[in-house]
Parts: C-alpha cells; sequence; structure tokens
C-alpha cells in the first residue's frame, strides 16, 4: 500500500463532468494498493494508516507552526484510489504497473479502506474507483508526504 498524503485549501473529483466530491480544508489522500497487501493484514494496516492521517500534526497553530491534526481543526478527508502510486519507472520510459494489485481485490481494498474512514466524525469523501478522474487539488504550502 502506497500513499500520498497533501494538505489542501480545497479539493474536487469530477467524472464525465460532474463532481462526485468535494471538500474544504482538510487532507487528500491517494492510495495505491500492491502486491503484497493480502487480506491477512489489510485491515490492521488501513487501521494503522486511519490512525496517522487522523492524527499527523501537519496544520499550522496560532504560532504559524504544524502542531494540529485535521481532528483538531475539524477538517475534511478526500480519499483518491490510484494505482499509478504502484507503478515503476526505474527501467525504460514506459511506466510498469507489474506491482499493482489486481483491480478486483484492489477495489475491495479501497471499498474497506473508505469504510474505515467513514467511521470518524469528520466529513470524508471519495473519488470513484476504476473512474477515470479529473482530481483538482489546491495543495496548502505545499504540504506533501508519501
Amino acid at each position: 500500500m502506497k500513499l500520498v498524503i497533501q494538505r489542501v485549501k480545497e479539493a474536487s473529483v469530477k467524472v464525465e463532468d460532474r463532481i462526485i466530491a468535494e471538500i474544504g480544508v482538510g487532507i487528500v489522500v491517494l492510495i495505491g494498493f500492491e502486491k503484497g497487501d493480502n487480506v491477512k493484514d489489510i485491515d490492521e494496516k488501513m487501521m494503522y494508516v486511519r490512525d496517522k492521517v487522523l492524527n499527523l500534526r501537519i496544520f499550522e497553530d496560532e504560532n504559524g507552526k504544524m502542531n494540529l491534526s485535521v481532528k483538531d481543526i475539524q477538517g475534511s478527508i478526500l480519499l483518491v484510489s490510484n494505482f499509478t502510486l504502484a507503478g515503476s519507472v526505474r527501467k525504460g520510459r514506459r511506466p510498469s504497473f507489474d506491482n499493482a494489485l489486481h483491480p478486483e481485490m484492489a477495489k475491495v481494498f479501497f471499498e474497506r479502506f473508505v469504510g474505515f474512514f467513514k467511521e470518524c466524525e469528520l466529513n470524508v469523501q471519495s473519488g470513484e474507483f476504476g473512474a477515470y478522474m479529473q482530481v483538482k487539488i489546491v495543495n496548502d504550502g505545499p504540504v506533501t508526504f508519501i
């Protein structure tokens, strides 16, 4: 599982010229599942990731110091599946996606991932797995973590 976490001023996901998800201040999480992610330990990994994302202190306090979490500011979260995170550009000029998890299993994992986040008390939105999406992100800072 690979994630890109971005602090944002706003973000949205559009599918077929229709906005399907939209948030204000908060966090965008791009997630890609890889071979090796398995049913046996995926829930444990997802719980760890959810806790990390919800409590990561990447928002500024009154002194301009990154000291507040998305929970502290009651921000929003946008989750977007992104299989290209499992890609490799080490060899040649065309990315290899050999390490990406099979789409059927990745969809199950993404839906579980979204479900774990929906249990928190914040506004949680998500993209559409497998769809061609246009993701608009206004990165704040920029602040981005892998």
